[in-house]
Formats: C-alpha cells, structure tokens, sequence
C-alpha cells in the first residue's frame, strides 16, 4: 500500500470519527485538521529555521564591516568570513536545512489533496465538491451560488492571509534598506546585495517579492477544492507561526526605531 492510500485511509477514518459534529463536510474538516497536526509536527523545524535567520541577522553588521574591509581582496573577505563562522558556530546556510528538510512533506500533502486516488476528493464541503474547481462552483451557481460561496471564503482568507504577509515583508525590507544605508552597503533600493556587488534584476526582484502571497489566491482558482482547503490553512498557520517566533526581533526593531526618533535631535526634529 502506498503512503497516499495509507493517509487516504487514515483521513477516511478520522472524517468517520468526526462526522457527527461536522456531517457531510467531515471529509473536509479533516483535511483541516491533518493539515494543522501535520504542521505542528513540523513546528520543531520551524523554530529551527527562524533561529538560523535570527543568527544570520545577528551577523549581519560584522559581515558588512568585513565586505567593506577587505573588498578588494576577495580571498581575504573569504578567510575572514570563514573564520567568523567558526568563531560564532554558526552556518551561512543556517536555518535552510530545516526548511529543506520540511519539502518533502509539503509535497506528499499536496499530491494527496490532488490526486483522486486517495478517494477523498469525492466528498463536498457545504455541498461543494472536494475533487471540483471553482469554474465548476461558477457554472454550477454563479459567484454567489451556493458553491460560489465556499470558494468566496476561502479567497477572502487567503486575501487576508496574503496582505498580513505582504505588510510585515514590506516592513521588514524597509527595516533591513535602512540598516544596509547605515551601515553603507548597497541595498535593495539600488538593487545591490550585500556586499555592494551590482546584481542586475535584483531590486525589481526584491520588490516583486512581497507580492507572492498573493500567488495563493490563483491557486485556489485553479486546484481541487480540497488542495485549496490544505493551502489555505497551511498558508494561514504559516503566518501565525513566523509572527509568533519573530516576535521578539519584531518588538527590538520596533523598540530600537522608536530610541532612534525619540532621541533624533536635527533641526528639522527640534524646530517643532
């Protein structure tokens, strides 16, 4: 028996258990459910990678000052580099092993809600099929018809998922052009990386970024309803969980902005 068909079963056999609370839409509440015990499983390698990105963060202001140092001499940059990795016990790839590690996960999760071999996708939500589209849900009733309605909810969630996401992206990349002007290294304002290099596309890129959350509501146009059910909750847990284990560099930054304009005393700050 194939992993698919054993979590199939399984699914099938939790949506048994549930269905007096959740009748027809059993099916569909535990994909939900399987969807949140699945990524509170992975929370571990979760902490794990933003931890990596708390160290690489840390890092950051010695690593501009040692670009800054020895940029024309590239070899040198590398030894020193390397040495403050191994001074600190840290890694350049910190925190990416464990969002690796998560893929394959993702992935046997997302072939499940698509693929009519598991047999879930013959179930509905409020009438809606698991295994339909929304084209179908329009044809059927409309925008506003009865499976209209299900896939409306679930784009408003995920539009809301998608502009919390989107602001705190901005935020963060306003955050980090101001500490790379700070410190004088190109940043993603003139489409510099890091160390200054010219990287052509990278400052499009960069803005382009941020609007990726947004990515998710195609998705649902186009995926079975029950992949869209898992997106939109694995998306949504994925957003609680980052402002959860970020909160804390979240409140620095906001605590370390607020000293600066507290103690700014220019001219322009003093005249009023």
């Amino acid at each position: 028996m194939s992993v698919f068909a054993t979590l199939g079963s399984a699914l099938s056999q939790a949506a048994d258990l549930i269905e007096p609370l959740f009748g027809a839409s059993a099916t569909a509440a535990a994909i939900i459910l399987c969807t949140l015990c699945v990524r509170a499983a992975l929370h571990p390698l979760a902490r794990a990678a933003a931890r990596g990105e708390k160290t690489r963060s840390a890092h950051a202001p010695r690593l501009a000052e040692l670009r800054r140092t020895y940029a024309k001499d590239p070899q040198r940059l590398r030894e020193e580099t390397a040495a403050l990795y191994a001074e600190t016990g840290s890694s350049p790839l910190a925190g990416c092993l464990p969002a690796l590690l998560q893929l394959p996960v993702f992935f046997v999760m997302y072939h499940l809600f698509t693929s009519d071999g598991s047999g879930l996708l013959t179930h509905t939500l409020l009438g809606a099929p698991l295994g339909g589209h929304w084209t179908q849900a329009l044809a059927d009733g409309g925008l506003v018809g009865p499976h209209g309605l299900v896939y409306l909810a679930l784009f408003a969630l995920a539009a809301a998922v998608a502009t919390w996401n989107y602001l705190r992206a901005r935020t963060t990349m306003a955050r980090n052009m101001a500490t790379g002007a700070a410190l004088g290294q190109a940043g993603p304002a003139d489409g510099g990386p890091a160390d200054g290099a010219a990287v052509p596309g990278l400052a499009a890129m960069t803005k382009m970024m941020p609007l990726l959350s947004f990515g998710t509501l195609v998705s649902i146009a186009v995926l079975p309803l029950a992949a869209a059910l898992y997106l939109v909750t694995t998306t949504a847990w994925t957003a609680c969980e980052r402002a959860l284990l970020h909160r804390d560099r979240d409140r620095k930054r906001g605590q370390d902005g607020q000293d600066g304009r507290d103690g700014d005393t220019s001219p322009a700050r003093t005249a009023g």
